[in-house]
């Protein structure tokens, strides 16, 4: 399964592995599709690949760490 989702970093956790921590811990393919991080703040749009269980839980575990989670509709990547 694939699913794609907005990731908002508050500024506390931009120097933080999460999107690492969230592929090793719950076995899922990352892949960044476009992003913007400043010192301040940061998003994300990433690309999820893996069990649907997996993404799902996952995506809790990065609610509970504090980041913002939206789902993404569409392909997000401009030419």
């Amino acid at each position: 399964m694939t699913k794609q989702v907005l990731f908002t970093f508050p500024q506390k956790l931009i120097k933080e592995p999460v999107i690492y921590d969230l592929g090793i811990k719950f076995n899922v393919v990352t892949n960044i599709r476009r992003a913007d991080v400043s010192e301040s703040k940061g998003w994300v749009v990433l690309e999820l690949e893996g069990k649907e269980e997996n993404i799902d839980k996952g995506i809790e575990w990065v609610i509970s760490k504090g980041v913002r989670v939206d789902p993404v509709m569409g392909n997000i990547v401009e030419a």
